[in-house]
C-alpha cells in the first residue's frame, strides 16, 4: 500500500497532511509513505524529518502520487494533481464540497474515492477524527491574538501608579468550537467577555468558561440546534430581534470576534455597516466566517479593513493554518485515525467498508460517480 502527501498549492495553506509521528504509524502498518520534497516546510517539518520517519522523498506530484492507493491532503486536490494514481484510490482532504460540483465531477472522472474530511460525523467514535474541532480550536484562539495584535491598548486591567487601566471588553459571537476557545483565551488574556449563539445548550458552556450569555430567549431559540449540534437557519424575525438586542452591546465592545456557521449556507450577516460605525475608534472585529461571506457586512476576504471611524476589521484567511505547526500536528492525527479505520492489518491493503457509517457520511465520489446523497444531484 502507497500512501502520497502532495504538497499543498494554495497560496494561503502552510499545513501539510502528515507528521513524521503520523509516518511512523502508517509505515508501522505496513505502507510506503512518499512525501513530496517541501511539503512540510511551512509547517517547521524538514524533509530530513519525514525521511528518518520512514517516509521517502519525491521531487514533484506526479512522482508523489505515482500508484498510490491514498493520497493525504489538507486541500481538496485536482484531478490533474491526481494523474497517475491506482484506480479506485482513497483521497482525503478538506473537500469543501458546497456549491462545487464540477470539481466534484472531476474527482469522480478522476476514478477516486475522494473523502471530505469536514463531513465526519459528531459522534464519540469520530471524535478524533474531526478535522472541524481541531481546527476550529485553533482558530479561535488565534483570532484573539490577532484582535489583541491589532488592538492598540492592553486586554487586562492594570492597576498603575500613574492610574488604572480598564481591562478590554470583548464580544464573541457565535459559540462552536472556535466561539468556545476564543472565550477561554480572551478570558486568561484578562478581558471581560461576552458571548452570544443561538443554540441554548450553549449558555452553560459561555457561564463555565467566566463569560456572560447574552441572547433572544425566546420559543424560536429553544429549538435552535440540529440533531448533530449545528446551529440551525433563524428566522428572519428572531435574526431582527436579536440583532437589536446585540446593536446597544457592540456599541460598547472593544473586540468583537464572529464564528458563526451554518453547514452548506453563507455565513449568517451579524454584524451591519450601522453597528461598525457606532464602534469606538480603535475598536477591533476579526470575522473568522469571512471565507464564507463574512459575518460581518463590511469584511474582506485576506483584508484587514480600516472604516472612517477608525474600527478594524480583520479577514485573514485560513487562520487555523495561521498556527501551521500546531494545526498540521492535530489535523495529520485526525487523518491517520480515520485512514487506519480503512486498513486492512492482515493483508496491510486499503479495505473501504462502504456500509461503515464514516465512509456513508464522507465518502463524496467512487466508481467514477459522485455517489454522497447530498451532493449527488448538485
Amino acid at each position: 500500500m502507497r500512501i502520497a502527501v502532495p504538497a499543498e498549492t494554495d497560496a494561503n495553506e502552510a499545513r501539510v497532511a502528515a507528521t513524521p509521528e503520523t509516518v511512523k504509524k502508517l509505515v508501522g502498518l505496513g505502507a510506503d509513505v512518499v512525501v513530496q520534497a517541501g511539503a512540510g516546510t511551512w509547517s517547521g517539518i524538514t524533509d530530513a524529518e519525514f525521511v528518518k520517519a520512514g517516509a521517502a522523498i519525491a521531487a514533484d506530484v506526479a512522482a508523489t502520487v505515482a500508484g498510490a492507493d491514498v493520497v493525504l491532503a489538507v486541500r481538496r486536490p485536482t484531478p490533474a494533481s491526481l494523474a497517475g494514481v491506482a484506480q479506485g484510490a482513497a483521497v482525503l482532504a478538506i473537500m469543501d464540497p458546497y456549491g462545487q460540483h464540477e470539481a466534484l465531477e472531476g474527482l469522480a472522472q478522476a476514478h477516486v474515492q475522494a473523502f471530505a474530511m469536514e463531513l465526519m460525523p459528531r459522534i464519540t467514535r469520530a471524535q478524533v477524527m474531526d478535522v472541524l474541532s481541531s481546527q476550529a480550536n485553533l482558530a479561535g484562539y488565534r483570532a484573539v491574538l490577532d484582535a489583541a495584535a491589532e488592538y492598540g491598548r492592553a486586554i487586562p486591567m492594570m492597576m498603575t501608579a500613574a492610574g488604572t487601566v480598564p481591562a478590554a471588553k470583548i464580544f464573541i459571537m457565535g459559540v462552536g468550537v472556535a466561539g468556545l476557545q476564543a472565550i477561554a483565551t480572551a478570558r486568561r488574556l484578562g478581558g471581560v467577555v461576552t458571548a452570544t449563539d443561538v443554540r441554548p445548550a450553549t449558555k452553560e458552556q459561555v457561564e463555565s468558561l467566566g463569560a456572560k450569555f447574552l441572547a433572544v430567549e425566546d420559543e424560536e431559540f429553544k429549538q435552535a440546534q440540529t440533531s448533530g449540534g449545528y446551529a440551525k437557519e433563524m428566522s428572519a424575525e428572531y435574526q431582527a430581534k436579536q440583532a437589536a438586542l446585540t446593536a446597544a452591546h457592540i456599541a460598547k465592545q472593544d473586540i468583537v470576534i464572529t464564528t458563526a456557521l451554518i453547514p452548506g449556507r453563507p455565513a449568517p450577516k451579524l454584524i451591519s455597516a450601522a453597528m461598525v460605525e457606532s464602534m469606538r475608534p480603535g475598536s477591533v472585529i476579526v470575522d473568522l466566517a469571512v471565507e464564507r461571506g463574512g459575518n460581518c457586512e463590511l469584511a474582506r476576504p485576506g483584508e484587514v479593513v480600516v472604516t472612517d471611524n477608525h474600527v478594524k476589521i480583520v479577514g485573514h484567511l485560513n487562520v487555523a493554518g495561521r498556527l501551521a505547526a500546531t494545526a498540521s500536528q492535530l489535523y495529520a492525527k485526525n487523518l491517520f485515525a480515520f485512514l487506519e479505520t480503512m486498513i486492512d492489518k492482515e493483508s496491510k491493503t486499503l479495505k473501504v467498508d462502504g456500509e461503515d457509517e464514516l465512509v456513508k457520511a464522507t465518502r463524496l465520489t467512487s466508481g467514477g460517480a459522485i455517489v454522497h446523497p447530498g451532493f449527488a444531484a448538485a
